[in-house]
């Protein structure tokens, strides 16, 4: 019977690009804070519910993407530290919980605020609520296409292995940390496009219902992004079994006939990581060592503990 690692004990999970997508969420937030601050100003004074709604939900925004630079900062100050029996790899998928909670919150807020505009309906200076709204956009525009960049990084990196199969893994594989903060933005622009719509609909048609209608629309859309990252974060921090790599796992090790799986654990420590626990029954002239040998084609895998038994002569 063996147990071993394939690797050392060091158990640094971070994603590859963990320091870049740190400093690209830091300027987003900086970006989000002044505009918070414009639009929530802009909302008060020309009564758009759509403008305010956009504001404070950029606000909180800025507040949720806070969490993802603290979580960034958070887990490259503790990698090496052995209080983290498998290191700091998820912390970011905790702050993209914290996040999905957060922009469901705000969806709910939303919601109820324009359903009270819809029915008790306020005056709206249209001209200058849509110029606020149009240089919202704008700073929502940058911030998506600094956060974008990162985003398609993580997946390239995450969809890159040189496997012998066909390897199709799920947006949650990524940087969850990343898409929180990426997801927020997206919701920012939304709102931001809504409102520019329902503002120029009621300046020139006269529509002013369309103004909290569209802030009904943009809570339903977000509610549905938040509960998609809820989910997929908690997928994470509940070590929910990879079963794509199992499947090979299984394969690689059982393929031949000499062995069989009587156990197996596989969860995500890192962006970019898994850890995989393999009980084997197996052949007397095999080892754990020939077991980690056949498990060398499944490259995320970077945590790897292999339990071998020999089968008693029949």
């Amino acid at each position: 019977m063996g147990s071993q690692t394939r690797f050392s004990h060091e158990h640094i999970y971070l994603g590859s690009a963990h320091d870049e997508n740190a400093r690209r969420t830091f300027w987003v937030v900086i970006l989000t804070v002044v505009m918070m601050v414009g639009e929530i100003a802009a909302g008060y004074v020309t009564g758009s519910m759509a403008l305010l709604a956009d504001g404070f939900h950029m606000a909180t925004h800025a507040g949720a993407l806070g969490i993802a630079a603290a979580a960034y900062a958070y887990a490259r100050r503790n990698a090496s530290s052995t209080r983290f029996s498998f290191g700091t790899g998820k912390v970011g998928d905790l702050g993209g919980f914290a996040s999905a909670l957060i922009l469901g919150l705000v969806s709910l807020g939303i919601a109820v605020e324009s359903i009270i505009r819809l029915l008790q309906p306020t005056d709206v200076a249209f001209g200058t609520a849509t110029l606020i709204a149009i240089l919202g956009l704008a700073v929502n525009i940058v911030s998506a296409l600094l956060l974008g960049h990162g985003h398609s990084h993580s997946h390239d990196h995450e969809h890159g292995h040189d496997h012998d199969h066909d390897d199709h893994h799920h947006a949650h594989h990524g940087d969850n940390n990343l898409r929180s903060a990426y997801v927020h933005v997206l919701a920012d622009a939304l709102t931001s496009v809504l409102a520019i719509a329902a503002l120029v609909a009621g300046r020139y048609l006269g529509w002013v219902w369309l103004d909290p209608a569209m802030g009904i629309v943009g809570a339903a859309v977000i509610a549905r992004w938040s509960w998609s990252l809820m989910r997929d974060t908690a997928i994470v921090l509940l070590d929910q079994t990879d079963e794509e790599v199992a499947q090979e796992i299984r394969m690689l090790v059982e393929q031949s006939g000499d062995a069989s799986i009587t156990d197996l654990h596989v969860w995500r420590v890192g962006p970019e990581a898994r850890a995989a626990i393999v009980s084997v029954l197996g052949s007397p002239a095999l080892s754990a060592d020939d077991i980690r040998e056949r498990l060398k084609p499944v490259h995320e895998i970077s945590h790897l503990t292999v339990e071998f038994r020999a089968s008693s002569p029949s």
